[in-house]
């Protein structure tokens, strides 16, 4: 009997993930793409919310999604805190299935997925015999959890047992919210609860307490996967968190009077009870949609940013939750070689003062930030390499050869910048030399030209401007000629005798030599950009 049982919430459970990981393989892609792509319209999230649970048959799996989205910046919290609450909604479908007798049909339907996934010639087919595999085990289990408990209807203690649950509702919720979290599904717990039922082991009053437990321990798997995650992440299971108590507190009080409400909504209890956990949500997204904005803003104060001194090593948009959706990887990669170049150029724009102000905390920091650039080009390579494996377009491959081209010049630029000209700046500040004042004004005016070459490289990658791409290679010609007459007047000043010039040949040279091989990597960024989109 308890083996029968517990054998049944195995394959609900089995049966849950079989359904939720069939329908993703058909659908998953497209759904992530359109959860990422969600506007800022509030119903529209809340649809989308609603429609991709109901499609993944879990709501912990759309905030687990949300969680990822929202860490690498795919979505803000204002539109993840609508698309929450269509998950909330969308959760309920599959416990609306579970209402009807589906039990009846369950060895048919595991039939068919079977014959679907084993005989299905195309991937398609096969993935879909694995979602009906999985709802029919679903229906199996719940057949086997309702077997199981059928002797114990004549057991009045157990009958009294689930009252009690219904007379002490904290209770209740509190055991019903740690199944949940064990479970990781609110409807395996209200499927079973569905089960006792149709035996006749569960009232309405009884099945209540269970079912507002059940939306709060479902918060537990997006609480737990933000853990250690950047503020955005914790900031959206914090959310979900909050809207499922949220809502119990308020049904609380009222208790008595939803359960009536609810007896109204049919005349089965296994529609009842089904109908219940669909009100509650219902209610939810009723309730606090209209408030969404200023909800985020307290969650915002709730979550406060901390930053960390290496925050910058540490990737902020590689999601791999998106992964298998290749242009929104290589939309993803983009963005974070765009702030590995932000860091890059501060290390350019901050070369001059290390050198002007002989600054050694300045020095010590830009040879810190060459630590973080090191670390994002490993990761974003990593991220990168990992989509090798999916099937990518010819466009796809030239873009993920550009952004490895890209990065590995932006490295090479600040290991220049660390290796070369720091080591210069600090040779410059322990000897306690000073460069000559037209020494100093020439290397601030190659060095705004390679900076202002970078700046429109980078823009022209963000933009894939192939205009502006082509500007910078143009410039090549004239920074390089610049760099030839600067050495020039520095020889000149050499021949006059200029005691500053002289003590600073060697690192004034180095320091202009290194300018140009920066520029150089500068340029090759912009080759690419003008093959891929030539220009008349």
């Amino acid at each position: 009997m308890i083996l029968e049982a517990a054998g049944g919430v195995s394959l609900l459970l089995y049966g849950l993930h079989l359904a939720g990981e069939g329908l993703q393989a058909v659908a998953g892609a497209r759904l992530r793409y359109a959860l990422a792509s969600v506007t800022k319209n509030r119903v529209l999230g809340l649809g989308a919310g609603a429609l991709i649970t109901a499609i993944l048959q879990s709501s912990s799996a759309t905030t687990v999604m949300l969680v990822g989205f929202t860490g690498s910046g795919l979505l803000t919290l204002r539109q993840a805190v609508a698309v929450i609450l269509g998950a909330d909604v969308g959760t309920t479908a599959t416990v609306q299935l579970l209402a009807f007798p589906v039990t009846d049909y369950a060895l048919g339907v595991i039939a068919v997925g079977f014959l679907l996934f084993f005989f299905g010639r195309r991937q398609r087919t096969k993935t879909l015999g694995t979602a009906l595999l999985g709802f029919g085990l679903i229906f199996l289990g719940l057949r086997l959890i309702a077997s199981g408990v059928e002797p114990l209807v004549d057991a009045p203690l157990v009958g009294q047992a689930f009252m009690a649950l219904g007379d002490h509702p904290i209770l209740g919720i509190a055991i019903s919210a740690a199944v949940t979290a064990m479970l990781h599904s609110s409807a395996a717990t209200i499927g079973i609860a569905l089960a006792l039922s149709a035996q006749g082991l569960l009232t309405l009053h009884g099945a209540l307490p269970i079912i507002l437990g059940a939306n709060v321990g479902t918060c537990a798997p997006a609480l737990i996967s933000s853990l250690g995650g950047v503020p955005e992440a914790k900031r959206v299971a914090l959310a979900h968190a909050l809207f499922k108590v949220a809502g119990v507190v308020l049904v609380y009080p009222v208790l008595p009077w939803f359960e009536n409400w609810v007896e109204l909504s049919a005349s089965n209890l296994t529609h009842q009870i089904a109908n219940a956990h669909t009100l509650f949500n219902l209610g939810l997204a009723v309730v606090f949609l209209p408030f969404t904005v200023p909800f985020a803003a307290v969650v915002a104060r709730l979550v406060k940013e901390r930053p960390r001194a290496d925050e910058w090593a540490r990737p902020k948009y590689l999601d791999p939750l998106v992964l298998d959706v290749p242009s929104l990887a290589l939309s993803q990669a983009t963005r974070e070689t765009l702030r590995m170049a932000d860091l890059v150029h501060e290390m350019l724009r901050d070369t001059i003062k290390a050198f002007a102000d002989g600054d050694e905390e300045l020095i010590e920091s830009i040879e810190r930030k060459e630590d973080w650039v090191d670390a994002l080009n490993r990761e974003i390579k990593l991220y990168i390499t990992k989509l090798s494996e999916k099937s990518l377009t010819k466009e796809q491959l030239d873009r993920e050869m550009v952004l490895l081209a890209v990065i590995n010049d932006l490295e090479n630029i600040g290991d220049i910048v660390d290796k070369n000209l720091m080591e210069l700046a600090k040779k410059k500040l322990y000897k306690d030399l000073r460069f000559s004042d037209n020494g100093v004004r020439e290397m601030i005016e190659l060095h705004a030209l390679v900076e202002k070459n970078f700046e429109r490289v980078i823009a022209a990658f963000a933009s894939q401007d192939a205009e502006v791409a082509k500007q910078v290679i143009e410039e090549k010609a004239k920074i390089s000629y610049k760099e030839r007459q600067l050495k020039q007047a520095h020889i000149h000043r050499l021949h006059a005798g200029l005691p500053e010039s002289i003590e600073t040949s060697a690192i004034h040279l180095d320091v202009l030599t290194n300018l140009k091989r920066i520029n150089s990597h500068v340029t090759n960024i912009a080759y690419p950009l003008v093959e891929q989109n030539p220009v008349g």
